[in-house]
């Protein structure tokens, strides 16, 4: 089977879509399948240039109040029907909305193939962050309406988590919701060097460390933990929070750690490797910390967990199902200082965070990426069959 993945998003910009694509391709690759991928410039080319591993990046243009991300070109786009219509590509899989959604079904009408969507961001609490300007109930009902006709527009939508078809099913989509959650990779397993980041960073090798990893911006509820952090080093005064990524909220956070008094208490070391820095990191860190109210998943908590990282976090949207369990995780109250408690009681136990440690490593092994490219391979056949 050959598949082409069309999307406005993919690595060197890191997010949980790049990294779901990743994720997905290299197993389907690993099943012997064909996967080709066309995504935009980074930084932005006039050209279309086909890179190893059958990665068209193609030219397009910075988004407004969001300088990281690209809109590619759909006639860049679509110019390419020629190139991939003797390749026997079977169908089109889009992973963004914008410009790639529609440059995916104009391919799919082209290659004579169906075409299905992955349904990555739950835009209808993102976009408020971004468009704080309108009002918020119109910004609410666009982005609703702007998801209703565009999955209705595909043979079928792939969804990260339960809730997440809920939504959808109550915006009006009618086309079929699969859920199916990116896994986790069996090399993410192998543990990082803690030793190694702490070594690198200064840090002590008893002080406590929480830790949050993703795209510094506002839908991510940072300033939230800033907040917990703050009302948490008043009993554990050797607390130190370290934030893994950035991203546009990040010169405000810098200034809201000052204004809490956190100096010393924040470290902020930016975007790290996924296969090396980034696992030092999580071997480091004592607690996963996370916030955010609008994940489609929380893709990032599993890797947390796969490298032995207990979890405290707010149970909200996708990571519902990732933190209610509370195999190595706990669901804390979405107040700050009821976070600020738990995230104390975590490590301030150490026989307690080494029980939820060992269930996280376990919750996390029933995520295989192995198993949800099988069955994204099984749905892939169901609309060939169709």
């Amino acid at each position: 089977m050959h598949i082409l993945y069309v999307s406005d998003v993919y690595f060197p910009r890191i997010n949980g879509v790049s990294t779901s694509i990743e994720t997905f391709r290299a197993e389907l690759l690993a099943a012997g399948h064909r996967v080709s991928l066309i995504a935009p410039h980074y930084p932005p080319a006039e050209e279309v240039v086909r890179e190893a591993g059958d990665i068209y990046r193609i030219p397009g243009r910075a988004v407004p109040r969001d300088p990281e991300d690209r809109l590619m070109r759909y006639r860049c786009a679509l110019g390419l029907a020629e190139e991939l219509r003797p390749q026997g590509i079977s169908l089109v899989h889009i992973h963004t909305p914008f410009v790639a959604h529609y440059a995916g079904l104009a391919l799919a009408r082209a290659l004579g193939v169906p075409a299905l969507a992955t349904y990555h961001t739950y835009f209808e609490e993102y976009l408020g962050h971004y468009l704080p300007f309108l009002p918020q109930a119109w910004v609410r009902a666009a982005a609703r309406r702007f998801s209703r006709f565009q999955c209705n527009d595909v043979a079928a939508v792939v969804v990260p988590s339960a809730a997440m078809r809920e939504v959808l099913g109550d915006y009006g989509v009618t086309r079929p919701l699969h859920v199916l959650p990116t896994g986790i990779p069996e090399d993410f397993f192998t543990p990082g060097d803690g030793r190694r980041f702490r070594a690198q960073h200064g840090i002590p090798c008893a002080r406590p460390i929480a830790l949050f990893v993703g795209r510094v911006a506002l839908e991510k509820n940072i300033g939230f933990l800033l907040e917990a952090v703050a009302l948490a080093v008043q009993t554990l005064p050797e607390l130190l929070l370290v934030v893994a990524g950035e991203g546009p909220a990040l010169p405000a956070l810098h200034a809201e750690a000052l204004r809490l008094g956190l100096a010393g208490h924040v470290l902020f070391v930016g975007y790290l490797d996924r296969h090396k820095g980034l696992r030092d990191c999580y071997a480091a860190a004592d607690a996963f910390v996370f916030a955010s109210r609008t994940e489609t998943q929380g893709l990032v908590l599993l890797e947390a967990m796969a490298q032995g990282l207990p979890v405290v976090g707010l149970a909200k949207m996708g990571t519902r199902a990732i933190i209610l369990p509370e195999r190595g995780a706990v669901a804390a109250p979405d107040d700050t200082a009821g976070f600020a408690a738990c995230l104390r009681r975590v490590l301030s136990n150490p026989g307690h965070r080494v029980k939820l440690a060992a269930e996280a490593r376990s919750f996390a092994m029933d995520w295989s990426a192995a198993t949800r490219a099988r069955e994204l391979v099984e749905l892939y056949r169901s609309l060939l069959d169709t």
